[in-house]
């Protein structure tokens, strides 16, 4: 028989100020076996945590230290932890028997959790948040909260829950790996987007998730793309193709990016095919509610892709498309929407231009999008191409040209 110590007072007032305890774990910074000591008695608050678990429960210090004080005693007649003898009078049955009662005991610890169901949804709308902030807010600011993200769910991973909510928090952190992996390509860090990009194929393996498992194929494609490895770049994305549900945003985008490879390859028919699957895709599909979601295909930016990969191959028609995209987004630019697709259409443009021998008005776009501190430094090798193609022709523009390129670099780097 064992004498349990509770302030059964302080967990009335945590539950009364809405916390679970990992919530208020996680708003003190502390572990949430920390706060089950703080109210089974078995420790004391440090003094520098009081008043900020006075101000967590909406309390002042005076009553904190009443609440502390109040501790009621109740005898508990489970087993002492650790006593087999005493865990098996308890059970009612011999150490090598009570399958019954062993069922019943994992069915009430599966049942158990300090996860709660609010927790996990917060969660879920979170990964929503950080898809949608993604398009507008640069890559160096938002990785912060992601990684404070990640340090949360990892600490939930220790708490008692159940398997649905394991399962649901694994999902978690594999879509924050991967917008993790995301924001450290746009940086070209890439070994740590390597490494949170294998965190994201193992969390999507281990729960099922075809889709996050593809997105996940379909970003590593586009970092194959940024380093200059074309063919890894297609079968990346036909690796994303084969994984992701018919008609998904990740199927779509894939097939999209496995465009951009073959252009990028100067494999016409290739391209074109990709080209053709994507409007095919497109041309059924609903304007998206949320087009600014990363993670949901925004039929508006289908445009973008073909002026781009057209750009790419070659083909004199890429300009007409890229004309119609860079008027779009400079409407939509003065509303505060999308500045860095505005930023990356300049250069899809500047490019079809040289194509089509318009280096004057190439170059003022090219260093329109270079100096408006929206282009991500994973896109700052197709504005290099635009300088070399610049610097090729002798134009009196390569040196104010280059310069811009190099002021956005410096900018890059010291952030």
């Amino acid at each position: 028989m064992v004498i349990r110590r509770k302030r059964v007072l302080l967990i009335r007032a945590r539950k009364a100020a809405g916390f679970t305890q990992e919530e208020a774990a996680y708003r003190l910074d502390v572990d949430r076996s920390t706060i089950a000591r703080w109210e089974s008695g078995e420790t004391e608050p440090l003094p520098c945590l009081r008043p900020k678990l006075a101000k967590l429960l909406g309390i002042t210090l005076a009553k904190l230290e009443e609440l502390l004080l109040a501790v009621d005693t109740e005898t508990d007649p489970s087993p002492a932890e650790g006593d087999p003898q005493s865990a098996a009078a308890w059970r009612g049955t011999s150490l090598d028997g009570g399958d019954e009662h062993e069922a019943l005991e994992l069915a009430r610890r599966v049942a158990a959790s300090d996860v709660s169901t609010e927790t996990l949804s917060r969660l879920e709308d979170i990964i929503d948040e950080l898809a949608i902030n993604y398009h507008n807010t640069p890559p160096q600011e938002l990785l912060g909260p992601v990684r404070r993200h990640v340090s949360y769910v990892m600490r939930l991973l220790d708490a008692r829950m159940t398997l649905d909510e394991h399962r649901r928090l694994l999902v978690v952190g594999g879509w924050l790996s991967l917008i993790a992996a995301t924001l450290q390509v746009d940086l070209e860090q890439r070994a740590a987007a390597n490494g949170w990009l294998a965190t994201a194929t193992s969390l999507a393996q281990q729960t099922g998730q075809s889709e996050l498992c593809a997105w996940r194929y379909e970003t590593e494609a586009w970092k194959a793309l940024t380093e200059g490895d074309y063919p890894r770049a297609v079968e990346l994305s036909q690796a994303a193709q084969r994984l992701a549900p018919h008609g998904s945003s990740a199927a779509i985008q894939a097939t999209a990016q496995e465009g951009r490879a073959w252009a990028r390859l100067g494999k016409a028919t290739e391209t074109y095919d990709a080209l053709n699957r994507v409007e095919r895709f497109v041309s059924r599909m609903a304007k998206s509610e949320i087009p600014e979601h990363h993670y949901q295909y925004d039929p508006d930016k289908a445009e973008a892709y073909i002026a781009s990969t057209l750009a790419w191959l070659g083909d004199v028609a890429s300009e007409h498309h890229a004309r119609r995209v860079v008027t779009r987004l400079t409407q939509e630019a003065e509303a505060g929407r999308w500045p860095r697709r505005l930023a990356a259409a300049k250069i899809d443009l500047a490019l079809a231009l040289l194509l089509t021998d318009h280096p004057e008005e190439a170059c003022a776009l090219a260093q329109e999008s270079m100096l408006s501190g929206r282009l991500v430094a994973s896109n700052h090798w197709r504005a290099l191409e635009i300088v070399q193609k610049i610097e090729i022709r002798s134009l009196p523009e390569a040196s104010d040209l280059r310069e811009a390129y190099e002021l956005m670099r410096r900018g890059n780097d010291s952030r």
